[in-house]
């Protein structure tokens, strides 16, 4: 009986030694790569996580520089981000930062290619958005009028209603300024009509249709009765 079951376990010895003879190889690759894929993707998140902490940190000190007023340390800290970090939200964020506090400071070249950068790099559509909206205005206090008004034009559809809103007001601007009233006031009572009515800055853009003689309410009113 028991060389009758040596001889069974010789025979199933054999069989697993022919078959991995034949598939062992490639059992032993379809394994490396499944675990090397795993051990992959495990490193890829690892490294994600770790970019955007180093990114966090350097963000930080960059709203440090801000609200010290400091544009040329925020200037230095934002070209770091976009030289280690660009594909990371911290660096649009930056950007804009960045952006605002050169111009507080009157570094109206700086701050104008830092927003050229967010417009050109930003992955997320409302920071160009933002950015665009922006640079329109920086344009405007620059008398770079053309320039200004073509920021303000190609912005996605899809935008949130208050981005939209503040494009338009922008848009009304320049085309006040360049004489083009009627084009002004239409722009005005787009961004009017897609302000939130709990806003404060919606009365503003209401003064500035009333003063081309189109005060928003009364334009939006609808007809109380028919003419005679």
């Amino acid at each position: 009986m028991a060389t009758h079951l040596d001889l069974e376990e010789q025979e199933q010895l054999d069989s697993l030694k022919a078959f991995w003879k034949q598939y062992g190889n490639l059992i032993t690759w379809v394994l490396i790569i499944v675990l090397g894929g795993f051990a992959a993707f495990n490193g890829w998140n690892w490294y994600q996580r770790d970019r955007a902490s180093k990114a966090s940190v350097l963000f930080d000190e960059l709203e440090r520089a801000a609200q010290a007023g400091d544009a040329e340390r925020s200037g230095r800290v934002f070209a770091d981000i976009k030289a280690r970090y660009a594909a990371s939200a911290f660096a649009e964020q930056a950007g804009l930062l960045a952006a605002r506090v050169q111009a507080e400071q009157g570094q109206l070249d700086a701050s104008r290619a830092s927003l050229d950068w967010v417009v050109a790099n930003a992955g997320e559509a409302e920071y160009r958005a933002i950015a665009q909206i922006r640079l329109a205005g920086l344009l405007l206090d620059q008398k770079k009028y053309d320039e200004a008004l073509k920021a303000t034009e190609g912005l996605a559809s899809d935008l949130p209603k208050a981005l939209q809103a503040l494009a338009a007001d922008r848009r009304g601007d320049i085309l006040l300024v360049l004489g083009r009233a009627d084009e002004a006031r239409a722009a005005y009572q787009q961004a009017w009509d897609a302000m939130d009515p709990t806003l404060d800055y919606r009365n503003l853009i209401d003064a500035k249709l009333g003063a081309l003689g189109a005060p928003a309410a009364a334009a939006s009113a609808p007809a109380t009765g028919a003419s005679r």
